[in-house]
């Protein structure tokens, strides 16, 4: 299996890559970029050590200039390329994958992200030829350490929420790095020390299993929201009062109220496919233009830099603004949440009161099914539920997103997983369970 995906590089290490291979990435991304002056930084698993080595020789073996950030969050990353000029990055992360993976994610001047469409596949045919002329004359390594000018610039938007208890999940990755200096010592923290062998839990907030100890933590505090971040601290996502977990996507409507309510913006907004229909509905009255793209950093932030929009985010927990590079940062939105919670908390509203007042649907959530015949099934569903009742809304850039009456649906293959995955949205429970039945029928054929 190869480790090239549509976002980025990743997969488990020493069998689906290599130190090899990460010295052939780092020899040939300069030829790929045209990049000379190179920011890299990395997570603390086990393996990132090796890695980080391995990226420097091929780097300098192709006579780059390397500034060394050390231990960063991959946002950090992405801010200081576009902050100091760099003309691309590296980060060493698997994200949230367990701790047997790892991998690599790249951007180019300005924090653009680069995909398997604008440079990895040139990069995964590139690493397959033979090394040429090592140019180690011409190389430098540099520490560069901006871990302070980062922490200040997210301090900007912190406001006075000392009124809120929090319970703070680090998933024992990078968020540890910032979280006392932007969120005090009055918080109740989990697992904030950095230990990339994730000994309490995976940095998968998305599996309910990984919430459970922050969930715990909100009921025995009585804490007014649990915040949990991933591996990487890119994502972050929220549990509320009575330690139900909030779809994230739910959040890109809450944010609504800073930058279109406060600050007065109107202009576009991005969500994903998998959005729900809630999140528009809500933004809209509000002068958000809401445009639907494709899931993953790789499209979100290059079509929300194309339309020049305000801010977006995915279902997943990313959260993209147009101050922070058209990139996204799990403590930046984590910073803009909490300020929200504060003040709607002096207003005498709860986060459930919140949530409930944006959510209009049933949801399914993501269903995934490990099937061969991906595309065959894709095609069944579409054809089997177009057939029997009219759509209002096609749409066909990601997987499908077929939209009805009083229901739609979002069907797509993992750009990363051998999955096909599924969401199901209705106006009411019985609806979404007849739907999602139905739709789980067709699928069942193709297993």
């Amino acid at each position: 299996m190869s480790a090239f995906h549509a976002y980025d590089i990743r997969g488990i290490y020493d069998t689906d890559f290599n130190k090899d291979t990460v010295y052939r990435i780092g020899y040939f991304l300069p030829q790929v970029l045209d990049a000379k002056k190179i920011l890299i930084g990395r997570d603390a698993r086990s393996s990132s050590p090796e890695i980080h080595k391995a990226l420097i020789e091929g780097l300098s073996d192709a006579g780059c200039e390397i500034h060394d950030a050390g231990l960063s969050t991959t946002p950090m990353i992405y801010w200081g390329t576009a902050k100091f000029d760099f003309e691309a990055s590296v980060m060493i992360t698997a994200s949230h994958n367990p701790a047997e993976y790892n991998g690599l994610k790249i951007s180019a001047k300005n924090a653009v992200p680069v995909g398997y469409d604008t440079g990895l596949n040139k990069l995964e045919q590139l690493i397959k030829q033979e090394i040429g002329v090592k140019n180690k004359e011409a190389s430098s390594v540099h520490e560069f350490d901006f871990k302070n000018d980062y922490t200040e610039y997210l301090k900007g938007y912190s406001k006075n929420i000392s009124d809120l208890n929090l319970s703070i999940d680090c998933s024992n990755g990078m968020a540890g790095l910032f979280v006392r200096d932007l969120f005090g010592n009055a918080p109740h923290y989990l697992f904030e020390e950095l230990d990339g062998t994730f000994p309490n839990h995976e940095p998968n907030p998305l599996n309910e299993k990984n919430l459970i100890q922050l969930q715990e933590d909100v009921r025995k505090n009585k804490s007014d929201i649990g915040v949990i971040f991933d591996g990487d601290a890119d994502r972050v996502m929220f549990v509320d009062e009575n330690r139900k977990f909030i779809p994230p996507d739910l959040m890109i409507a809450l944010l609504g109220h800073y930058f279109l309510e406060e600050r007065n913006l109107k202009g576009k907004v991005i969500q994903d496919i998998r959005t729900s229909k809630s999140v528009a509905e809500y933004l809209e009255p509000m002068g958000a233009v809401m445009e639907i793209w494709r899931v993953g950093r790789a499209y979100a932030a290059n079509k929300l830099r194309e339309i020049d929009g305000i801010f977006g985010g995915e279902l997943a927990g990313h959260y993209y603004f147009r101050d922070f590079y058209y990139s996204d940062s799990g403590l930046l939105a984590a910073i803009l949440i909490l300020n929200l919670i504060s003040r709607f908390k002096r207003e005498g509203k709860s986060v459930s009161d919140l949530i409930s007042n944006i959510r209009k649907y049933e949801n399914s959530g993501e269903i995934n099914f490990r099937i061969e015949h991906k595309r065959e099934a894709m095609e069944a569903v579409k054809e089997t539920l177009m057939a029997n009742e009219k759509a209002e809304q096609f749409m066909d850039f990601d997987g499908y997103r077929i939209e009805f009456a009083d229901w739609w649906f979002n069907i797509r293959p993992s750009n990363t997983e051998p999955y096909l995955r599924l969401l199901v949205e209705a106006r009411n429970n019985i609806l979404l369970e007849e739907k999602v039945n139905h739709i789980k029928e067709i699928i069942g054929r193709f297993k």
